[in-house]
């Protein structure tokens, strides 16, 4: 069986899938990633760049179409190539939010098309127009109108499609919703253990131990759009009326969604200016931005947690939410859309109200000063995480994959033998594609 992967960031949601396909004997896995995707080991990787980027003097409200267009032109032209050289995919899964998929049918019509359907944007209802801080002028909410069009093609061009939560299924047209089945992709929980005795060295050379009152906050980067700046105005109150409590930060000074402040190089610096003025500076010594850290740090962050803030727009749920319920910490939630999926206010974690900074902190310091009181919270917390299991997100994976199969080989009459089918390779090296084999390019 052949499966292939596109991925602009390959490999993305599709890791657990992916390393489980290509470690199973008959089974030949392809993936096709921009020039920056990291990869996978063991998993070639075919790298792809559009030849130019969008052009500037396109309308605006089209300009993410004309980018997804080239994207779709590039992923074509390296398809058509592969089909020249022998190659057919049995099967092929892909998340097409960047375009990649958008002529997949040209180069193979009769192979099955999986779509990871990730996000269908509202200007109102969701993320854009939640925050009152930063409103949704009538251009916003036209170009996020026109955006949809992208995602509305590749509903229509998919076989079938996969979002990983009830809420982002609930999100897409209705008239698409039984063509999409809500599987997570899973989480690594078994390497997500509470250490009772785990420690944290900080660049500042002290160490924080489990047991001790630390409060954590992890964002790929710090932005409103996962609450950073709600999180900053509790610290304050947090940090005066408990003396002795840590902080500690993981995140990046970048944007994932939303832009940087207008007024300051990034959130980071514009919440510590708005909050600690000259006169009364941070204490450093407490409060510990680490940044961008290592996989094992952050594990160790996770496990000598007494209180873990997440914070969310109405948007897509981040791992690190269920990263952190399975080493057992104690979750104080955003009372958002898809939070509420996976928190139950007071069995698995505590729901705050997202903007409500005082309450944040209120619900911190009860947290801090009555820790056995949260002890059977947090014990349902990593249960609960059990549920977006790996072997779980792959076995459902699998499950549509032969599905899917089934499906291709009765209406299309070829025969199709599905996991462990022997194959020949055939050979994808050549002019114009570029391999990649997992290490660091």
């Amino acid at each position: 069986m052949r499966v292939l992967f596109i991925h602009q960031n390959f490999p993305g949601q599709f890791k657990h899938i992916a390393q489980h396909l290509a470690n199973q004997p008959g089974v030949e896995v392809l993936a096709i990633g921009r020039d920056t995707a990291p990869g996978l080991p063991g998993v070639r990787l075919l790298r792809y760049k559009p030849h130019r980027s969008a052009n500037a003097g396109t309308h605006p409200y089209v300009r993410s179409f004309e980018d997804a267009v080239l994207h779709g032109q590039e992923v074509l032209r390296l398809l058509l190539d592969l089909k020249r050289k022998g190659y057919r995919p049995d099967v092929i899964v892909a998340h097409p939010g960047w375009g990649e998929t958008l002529y997949v049918k040209e180069a193979f019509p009769e192979t099955r098309l999986i779509h990871f359907c990730e996000f269908y944007y509202h200007s109102h209802g969701a993320d854009a127009n939640f925050d009152p801080e930063f409103p949704l002028g009538i251009d916003g909410a036209a170009r996020i109108r026109s955006r949809n069009a992208l995602h509305l093609l590749n509903l229509e061009n998919c076989d079938q499609a996969i979002t990983p939560t009830q809420w982002q299924h609930s999100l897409h047209p209705a008239a698409y919703r039984d063509k999409i089945r809500v599987i997570h992709e899973g989480i690594d929980t078994a390497a997500l253990q509470p250490d009772p005795e785990a420690t944290l060295q900080l660049p500042n050379g002290g160490v924080l131990r489990a047991g001790m009152p630390i409060v954590t906050y992890v964002a790929r980067n710090l932005e409103p759009y996962r609450g950073f700046h709600s999180f900053m105005r509790a610290l304050p109150q947090l940090l005066k009326q408990h003396p002795s409590c840590q902080v500690v930060i993981v995140g990046g000074d970048g944007v994932s969604y939303g832009s940087q402040p207008k007024d300051a190089p990034n959130w980071r610096s514009k919440l510590l200016a708005e909050l600690f003025p000259v006169e009364q500076p941070l204490d450093l010594n407490r409060v510990h931005f680490l940044g961008k850290v290592p996989y094992e740090t952050y594990k160790q962050v996770l496990q000598v947690s007494a209180a873990h803030i997440y914070l969310t727009y109405p948007f897509v749920l981040s791992w690190s939410l269920l990263e952190a319920m399975a080493s057992g910490c104690l979750i104080i939630g955003s009372d958002t859309a898809p939070v509420r999926e996976v928190i139950r206010d007071g069995e698995n974690g505590l729901l705050v109200e997202f903007f409500d900074s005082a309450k944040i902190a209120e619900t911190v310091l009860a947290a801090l000063n009555n820790p056995e009181q949260c002890r059977g919270i947090r014990a349902q917390a990593q249960s609960s995480a059990g549920a977006y299991g790996l072997e779980v997100g792959v076995s459902r994976y699998l499950d549509l994959l032969d599905g899917s199969l089934n499906c291709w080989t009765n209406t299309s009459g070829r025969a199709a033998e599905h996991k462990f089918n022997v194959i020949e390779s055939v050979p994808i090296a050549g002019a114009g594609i570029t391999e990649f084999n997992g290490e660091t390019a």
